[in-house]
């Protein structure tokens, strides 16, 4: 399978930690209809949607997307993520504030979390690790294992009902377990995912805020259907969402491995 290097502005730990995420997955069994009976609902007609039956169920994505993202502004941006659900990802990205690049990544791999960005690629213009940078990147994890729909058949991932439209996936990562809703359309598509997230969103003290994506188009991938154009940020469906929103992109590539 092709392997996706990693860009050149990672340090030598996300560039270790981006090549052992695209580790293929071992003897993949291919996707049997079946094994999404016993899920919630919910969850059972977004498998269904999202998994081709007979489709190998890979445990790793390299995805490629672009988009805008908040930096005070609105700063068009394109980037690269290595996932493999309740493990780890790199996402790496450049956006450019004017004619300026600011390049850089956030990262969580083996319980620990950083993120590191620079202007020009010399200016530091944020960077930060420890507890609290390690738990938000944690909260940020679980919540994208719906990126690689075969997660969702894994035996770490409890299910729990909730509604018609929702249901609950409790993701174990780095000794946390972390409830995130689904929500799902009629069809199987994804509208809606969030979490109880720790960040400071409102540049005070760290602590859990709601966080999410609404999701629209989608598109398919190796037999896995994604979505495909996201708005991502803080506090989704509340009446602080135009503060929280931090993010709109759209997916141009997915690589299953």
């Amino acid at each position: 399978m092709t392997v996706v290097l990693a860009p050149p502005h990672l340090t030598e730990q996300a560039r270790h930690d981006w090549d052992l995420l695209q580790a293929e997955t071992p003897a993949p069994r291919p996707f049997d209809p079946a094994e999404a009976e016993p899920l919630p609902e919910p969850a059972r007609r977004w498998v269904l949607h999202a998994i081709e039956p007979g489709t190998p169920l890979l445990r790793a994505v390299v995805l490629r997307m672009r988009g805008d993202i908040r930096l005070g502004d609105w700063r068009r941006f394109e980037a690269s993520q290595a996932l493999v659900p309740m493990e780890g990802f790199v996402w790496t990205a450049r956006a450019w504030m004017g004619p300026l690049p600011v390049s850089g990544f956030d990262r969580y791999r083996a319980g620990v979390g950083e993120m590191r960005w620079r202007l020009l690629g010399t200016v530091p213009v944020m960077s930060g690790t420890g507890p609290d940078i390690t738990r938000s990147a944690a909260g940020r994890l679980a919540c994208e294992f719906v990126m690689a729909p075969a997660a969702a058949l894994d035996p770490r991932l409890r299910w729990k009902p909730l509604d018609d439209d929702r249901a609950i996936a409790v993701v174990p990562v780095g000794g946390e377990d972390f409830e995130v809703t689904l929500t799902v359309a009629p069809t199987g598509a994804l509208t809606a995912v969030t979490v109880e997230r720790w960040g400071n969103p409102d540049k005070g003290p760290f602590r859990s805020h709601l966080f999410g994506v609404e999701c629209g188009h989608e598109a398919t991938f190796d037999g896995f259907t994604v979505p495909a154009r996201m708005r991502g940020g803080w506090w989704p469906g509340t009446g602080r969402w135009a503060d929280g929103e931090f993010i709109r992109f759209r997916v141009e590539d997915a690589l299953f491995r």
